[in-house]
């Protein structure tokens, strides 16, 4: 008897195929930190940054957008449908039945505390302010559970050396009453991590915490852990990861119950040289099982991605631009389905 193994099927003629790309973002540099998620069923990726002359250890300057683009169709082109209130990047963006909600992010200044949710009409972007986070916040990890949105970790200020161990939650149904402040997670403060939603229960992973550096620059700490959190019991730790993924694209994505993480950067090659030939980040696919609490390898995918979202759209699974290697951004925008095979 054939054991049934977890894959990626692929949209494409062959047997074990590969992902197939959508048409690529209109910036031919592509961006990282950007929103994205599902409105009036239509694709959604805005905002975001890039460095559009040279790269950071070269001098170059981060720029941030605001640019939100569109595609109503797989087959279709990407269209411009507004811009943001602000130009904005690594925030957290969920996908609501009311809209994509862009919660925090920031800026080369200073991080933001605003929640928008943004509403396709006409394809145009229209923007609904909801209630501020209690602290201005980026590089966070977040998700939608029941209809409330927990965010976890992240940083207050672009130049912070300490990652925040917070813990926020913010009910749909009841808008008006703001976020609370719930029970941290018992492990160490974060940012980058990886947030699931499973049967009522919230999963956190990996990310990496932050202690200053000799230089007084935040240095990464590596985290490989898991942890699970149910309104009704709290925080307990699960099955933690062989190796670090941090920045992986998320929330992780999910299907026949089990969660995907795709990449992720595992620190591995931090201090690789010369940083121009950096052979990208790790393209393994592992597959989280919440009935056994296990971990098995599910593949690989044929893209380097980190600091993007992962976006169920039309029952696939999308990753749209995001770091290819260091301070080098893409404009690819990939797609592929899960399923069972046998």
């Amino acid at each position: 008897m054939f054991a049934r193994i977890l894959i990626f099927s692929l949209l494409s003629a062959s047997a074990q195929g590969q992902w197939t790309r959508l048409e690529p973002l209109p910036d031919k540099e592509g961006v990282a930190g950007a929103f994205a998620g599902v409105s009036a069923d239509a694709l959604i990726v805005a905002g975001g940054t890039n460095f559009p002359d040279k790269m950071p250890w070269e001098g170059g300057v981060k720029r941030w957008y605001d640019d939100v683009h569109v595609l109503h169709d797989p087959a279709g082109r990407w269209e411009k449908a507004g811009r943001l209130p602000r130009p904005n990047g690594y925030g957290v963006s969920l996908s609501t039945r009311e809209g994509l909600l862009l919660i925090g992010g920031g800026d080369a200044q200073e991080h933001f505390r605003s929640v928008w949710r943004l509403r396709l009409e006409g394809g145009e972007a229209r923007f609904d302010r909801l209630a501020d986070l209690p602290r201005p916040c980026a590089f966070m990890a977040g998700v939608e559970s029941g209809g409330i949105i927990y965010v976890v970790g992240g940083i207050e200020r672009p130049a912070d050396t300490a990652a925040l161990g917070t813990f926020w939650a913010l009910d749909l149904s009841q808008l008006e009453a703001g976020w609370k402040e719930l029970e941290p997670c018992p492990g160490p403060a974060r940012i980058l991590a990886s947030m699931a939603a499973a049967k009522g229960r919230v999963y956190l992973f990996s990310g990496a915490s932050l202690k200053p550096g000799a230089d007084g620059k935040a240095e990464r700490g590596w985290l490989k852990d898991g942890w699970c959190f149910s309104p009704a019991e709290g925080w307990r730790q699960v099955a933690g990861l062989a190796h670090a993924a941090v920045a992986a694209p998320g929330p992780l994505p999910g299907r026949d119950g089990k969660l995907f993480l795709i990449g992720g950067d595992d620190g591995a090659l931090v201090s690789f040289e010369p940083r121009d030939k950096h052979p990208g980040f790790p393209r393994r696919i592992l597959a989280y099982d919440p009935a056994n609490n296990r971990w098995s390898s599910a593949g690989e995918v044929p893209f380097s991605r980190v600091t993007t979202p992962a976006v169920e759209w039309r029952g696939r699974v999308v990753i749209p631009g995001g770091e290819a290697r260091p301070g080098k951004r893409s404009p690819e925008v990939w797609q592929g389905l899960l399923r069972l095979s046998e």
